[in-house]
């Protein structure tokens, strides 16, 4: 993709306000969901995070877990001539990260807006548009792949994204990504102290959908449970060797949607799995 970046009337919409359930989603509802409603939103989620997330910046979720302190890819010195996969790239500000250190990444992601504004911050990173269910490369591209919140929480199997995301790398390859944090489902999506008690049960899988006048679903979300996760990992393939649970640090003063400084620092808020292909 070279075009250059612009505004794009394409992706406004004067949708009436959508509904709020808990009802089914298969893999072809929530895709199309999720594609339209990152391309009519990336306009104003790189507004209003961009400065947070910066330009060439690796951050796991919004506690501000950053790559280059976590190392969760493996020490950084280390990521000099690796093939990098980023799934659910966004504006591909983790892969910047990763080219800076002589990786050698590709960014991809659903939206083609939001690889626009890939396109528009600029870099030398190869960007993708595709559905993580149906990766667009050959078998053992990649050494290593990664998600910070992309896709994942988005799709109603996720064995067959990891199963995807097994096939293209190579024997030992590593996949770290991250999540919302399942206990937060339990809990109503408030940063305030409304957000402090439990209003679900935990076991609920019932998918959250937003929906149109029509009934048809413009944003879709995925439950699972934390054993639900860990046993998607092994069947896609992979081996879990770390489950990373970010606390809160004193100097985010932040507040991301239903993330702050109040709920962080007494319930988790990401989930982050290190993971190891089995050969």
């Amino acid at each position: 993709m070279n075009q250059e970046y612009e505004q794009d009337d394409r992706f406004e919409t004067d949708e009436d306000e959508a509904e709020a359930t808990r009802r089914d989603a298969g893999d072809a509802e929530s895709s199309r969901a999720s594609r339209g409603w990152w391309d009519r939103n990336a306009d104003e989620y790189q507004n209003d995070h961009g400065a947070f997330l910066g330009d060439d910046r690796f951050v796991w979720g919004p506690e501000g877990l950053d790559e280059a302190e976590a190392g969760l890819l493996g020490p950084a010195e280390e990521l000099k001539g690796l093939d990098v996969l980023e799934i659910g790239a966004g504006a591909a500000q983790c892969s910047r990260w990763l080219a800076a250190r002589g990786a050698r990444p590709v960014a991809l992601d659903l939206s083609h807006r939001q690889l626009q504004h890939a396109l528009r911050i600029g870099g030398e990173v190869p960007l993708v548009e595709a559905d993580a269910g149906a990766l667009p490369f050959r078998d053992g591209s990649f050494d290593l792949a990664c998600s910070a919140y992309g896709a994942v929480p988005f799709v109603a199997d996720p064995v067959r994204v990891f199963r995807e995301v097994r096939r293209v790398l190579r024997p030992g390859g590593r996949w770290v990504f991250s999540v919302t944090h399942p206990i937060r489902w339990a809990f109503p999506d408030e940063p305030g102290p409304e957000g402090l008690s439990v209003s679900a049960s935990y076991f609920d899988r019932t998918p959250y959908v937003e929906q149109d006048a029509a009934g048809r679903a413009v944003y879709v979300e995925h439950h699972r449970t934390l054993g639900d996760r860990v046993r998607d990992v092994v069947a896609g393939g992979f081996r879990l060797l770390d489950l990373v649970e970010p606390e809160w640090p004193a100097w985010n003063g932040q507040e991301w949607g239903g993330w702050s400084p109040l709920r962080g620092n007494l319930i988790p808020g990401t989930a982050i799995f290190v993971c190891e292909r089995e050969d």
